[in-house]
């Protein structure tokens, strides 16, 4: 029987439909039935102690250092096959940044894209720890043409998939599940899941039926989740495995970069049901190219598509807006969560005061100084905190998973990311944003989210960020990261007019600086330190 682990519900949906498309990318694809046996081959050849280098065993950690390909999936299938954690390394990484990652989680074998090779053979010496080197092909099945040495434990990928898939043992619930994420300040962190916590707290989106093998009674008829997102990021990892189990399968973005047309060009190509685009810097562009299109009379046939998805940044209400008009049919969705939390719910509205507002799921609530539950409509600002199907904490750092994940006077575990947040009387949660992001002008606070919704609603404004800049009399003052739209010379006067009748007099930007495009994250977050430098040029 099935069990709520990554792996078993993976194989159940590829047994029941070995034939049936589980990825697909501009130029291939593999069904259910391959994928599945290409993976625990992965799984067996990375565990196997036939190989060159050092086998990794049950429970430890391999990393994944690689562009967006099939192999990146089929790795991390893998890995679940054999009871290991795949560690996600952000390919933006340089060396001190990569040696710290392999280094904190114990990695004790990674697979590499060739062209990160080298880096890799760098790092090695101050690495007791990893074993075998698992070099991918240069083009997805490809050979590797770099000379490989077989006493420093480096493998080819075809070696790796030879293993004999049928070797591995059964799986737990309890298998690990690892997610390195940066936050907002700090090094990395990895947040250790056991594999039923991820899954129903996390990728299912909260539709698990009450047993494993029920899935198979759920499986979706519909077409592909076109994945933009890069899979070293867990709304990549997420979005994949959910519809890879839910028997939709995924259309992957393989470009080193995001490009609206060819989104859209694969969308339709695909007949994708879903696309995954990452807050405005992702749905903006989207959203102009398709305007484009359908003003030029030449609009591409996105009827397949029921709903485009955004979680880790919020849409704003012009892009939204644009795009619900382009696509009336299409369900718009605004996901919240966190890699500490979950998918905590979907966003609803404003509340009265501009905050973002969700509807979040029964485990997810306000908590006040003494870990307990505010009530709803009581008006007091608290943090927003999860219990059930939590993470068990950060590898390697209590500290830090003691002032995450702390246990109230109730008893009940919570997983607390940061996010300051209001339970409203109809229910639903107010959330205002990080602490470390809240800017304190004059004793007020401002969240950054609400003027930046309101600055990007100006019909000459692309994007903007907005961020506390040290003041002397204010101790912050608000300020602004501002790409005009092409042709515009708006200036922050003029912004800041517009702003004055939906803002309160404080919350306006007092200063900003205007620049092409602004920069985001890989998982196309707000790159915050980016646009603080910006003030230093």
């Amino acid at each position: 029987m099935p069990s709520w682990n990554l792996a078993d519900l993976f194989e159940q949906t590829a047994g029941a439909v070995p034939d049936r498309i589980a990825a697909r990318w501009p130029g291939g694809q593999r069904s259910y039935g391959d994928l599945a046996a290409r993976s625990r081959a992965v799984g067996a050849g990375i565990s196997s102690s036939d190989l060159p280098g050092r086998a990794a065993r049950p429970g430890e950690h391999v990393a994944i250092l690689a562009w967006n390909r099939i192999e990146w999936l089929e790795a991390m299938l893998g890995c679940f096959a054999a009871r290991l954690a795949p560690i996600n390394v952000n390919y933006r990484y340089v060396d001190t940044e990569v040696r710290y990652l392999l280094d904190n989680s114990d990695a004790v074998s990674i697979v590499v894209e060739p062209e990160f090779l080298d880096m890799v053979r760098r790092l090695r010496p101050s690495l007791p720890l990893l074993g075998r080197v698992i070099v991918l092909g240069d083009d997805h099945d490809g050979p590797v043409t770099t000379a490989l040495d077989a006493d420093a434990g480096e493998v080819a990928w075809s070696s790796v998939l030879a293993a004999d898939g049928d070797a591995l043992g059964p799986r737990t619930p309890d298998d690990p599940y690892v997610l390195y994420t940066g936050g907002t300040t700090g090094m990395p962190k990895g947040v250790m899941w056991r594999s039923e916590d991820i899954w129903l707290g996390a990728i299912s989106g909260g539709r698990a039926p009450e047993r494993p093998e029920l899935v198979l009674d759920m499986l979706s008829e519909a077409g592909p989740w076109l994945v933009t997102s890069p899979f070293m990021h867990g709304n990549g990892q997420w979005n994949s495995i959910r519809p890879l189990i839910e028997g939709s399968g995924v259309s992957l973005w393989t470009r080193r970069g995001f490009d609206a047309d060819g989104v859209i060009d694969q969308a339709e190509a695909d007949g994708a049901w879903l696309i995954v685009l990452v807050g405005d810097g992702m749905a903006r562009p989207f959203a102009d190219a398709l305007a484009a299109r359908v003003a030029a009379g030449d609009p591409p046939d996105l009827s397949a598509v029921g709903a485009l998805a955004s979680g880790g940044a919020i849409l704003s209400p012009v892009v939204k807006a644009q795009l619900a008009e382009l696509l009336p049919h299409v369900r718009i969705v605004d996901g919240f969560g966190a890699s500490e939390s979950g998918g905590n719910g979907a966003l609803i509205g404003p509340s009265a005061d501009g905050a973002p507002r969700f509807m979040m799921n029964a485990d997810t609530m306000v908590l006040d100084d003494d870990l307990m539950p505010t009530t709803p409509g009581d008006g007091v600002m608290g943090r927003l905190g999860r219990t059930g199907n939590i993470p068990l904490g950060y590898y390697k750092d209590p500290e830090k998973t003691a002032a995450t994940f702390p246990t109230g006077p109730d008893g009940r575990r919570w997983a607390i990311p940061g996010d300051a947040a209001r339970w409203e009387a109809d229910g639903t949660i107010a959330v205002f944003g990080r602490g470390s992001n809240c800017i304190n002008t004059g004793g007020e606070k401002v969240f950054p989210e609400e003027v930046e919704a309101v600055v990007k609603s100006h019909p000459e404004v692309e994007n903007a960020f907005v961020l506390g800049r040290a003041d002397d009399r204010f101790g912050q003052r608000v300020a602004a990261v501002i790409a005009r739209r092409p042709g515009s010379t708006v200036e922050l006067e003029e912004i800041r007019t517009f702003c004055r009748d939906r803002l309160a007099g404080y919350k306006l930007p007092r200063e900003a600086v205007f620049v092409p495009e602004l920069q985001f994250t890989g998982p196309g977050k707000p790159d915050y330190a980016w646009a603080r430098s910006r003030f230093d040029d």
